[in-house]
């Protein structure tokens, strides 16, 4: 067991990260992110810009934390309802239905994303790893190679490392 335990001490970031990184566009919309994140199943992504520079991180928590924040100008829905309510005196449903079109806010993934990037070099320890996601608070850390995003290391995967041990 402590051969174990000595071998995984002295693996590296580079050995446990996933290389297949997916990332965000910095310019997508929320609605947007929301379907990239699960349609993934990932609860979080690199924010890329449009030359694919990494410029942030993006997670579920930052959609909740901006679709529970009250929007400072938003507009009562009681002038919609007295048109709606004329209409449907009018109208069927099904015609109703076919003026429907779907609101897509105008805040984009930058506006969201957390600037801040926590990186770790490939030939960091497992350890290191494990000490910037507990220091940042993070579930996830940017793999990189000089500037050059090479992989993520996610809570799970650090999970997989202590049961290996």
């Amino acid at each position: 067991m402590s051969d174990v335990k000595n071998n995984v001490r002295n693996w590296t970031a580079a050995e446990v990260m996933h290389r297949e990184v997916l990332s965000a566009d910095a310019d997508w919309s929320i609605e947007g992110l929301a379907n990239f994140l699960t349609d993934n199943h990932i609860s979080g992504a690199p924010v890329t810009d449009t030359g694919g520079e990494l410029i942030g991180v993006v997670s579920l928590t930052d959609v909740v934390r901006h679709n529970s924040m009250p929007e400072s100008d938003e507009v009562t829905d009681d002038t919609h309802d007295v048109y709606l309510y004329a209409l449907e005196r009018h109208m069927g449903q099904e015609e109703i239905r076919l003026f429907h079109t779907g609101y897509e806010s105008p805040v984009k993934v930058r506006d969201i994303m957390t600037p801040m990037v926590f990186r770790v070099d490939e030939d960091a320890s497992v350890q290191q790893v494990a000490e910037t996601m507990i220091r940042g608070g993070i579930h996830r850390v940017f793999v990189t190679e000089g500037s050059t995003l090479t992989g993520i290391v996610t809570a799970l995967d650090l999970l997989k490392v202590v049961a290996a041990l």
